[in-house]
């Protein structure tokens, strides 16, 4: 199964792509979609939704995946972060790609082991889990594996539980 997790934003839109065959995870592709801040936002918001297409072209996944959004303060953050989340739905539902969404806590379990992990545990376990030389970068992209690794670990048993 070809997982595409992604980690939304309007500067920095991050992905992660993995092969889960069996037990094995097997890193695929990632990196980041940068949109420059002098860019309207209607046209910023096009150019992710331009690149999505292409990475799911690319890599033709059988699932698209995301972090649930979680903000306590910062709502003009949590609006742009919401407009790319709205962006990525819309490809979804477009390419007719099933979409899930996971908690951060749920993401840091199945990754770490651990649901109040820090962001560099997180990052270290991305870069094991994969047999990677080094971290991914930006942090973005790193968070996109993870989500994906999560959905990767969580796709049966959320099968089987509803």
């Amino acid at each position: 199964m070809i997982i595409l997790g992604i980690d939304p934003g309007t500067a920095t839109t991050g992905y992660g792509v993995i092969d889960k065959r069996g037990s094995a995870v097997k890193f695929v592709a990632c990196g980041a979609i940068l949109t420059d801040k002098n860019t309207p936002m209607p046209q910023r918001l096009e150019q992710i939704y331009n690149e999505l297409n292409t990475l799911i072209d690319q890599y033709a996944p059988e699932v698209l995946v995301t972090e649930q959004l979680f903000f306590s303060n910062n709502v003009t953050t949590a609006l742009q972060v919401g407009r790319t989340v709205g962006i990525v739905l819309l490809t979804a539902a477009q390419r007719h790609l099933p979409w899930l969404e996971y908690r951060p806590a749920e993401v840091k379990q199945a990754v770490v082991g651990y649901g109040n992990a820090e962001k560099k545990q997180v990052q270290y376990m991305v870069k094991q889990l994969l047999a990677l030389d080094k971290t991914p970068k930006p942090d973005d992209a790193a968070d996109a594996l993870a989500i994906a690794i999560c959905h990767a670990h969580s796709a049966h048993l959320r099968s089987i539980t509803g």
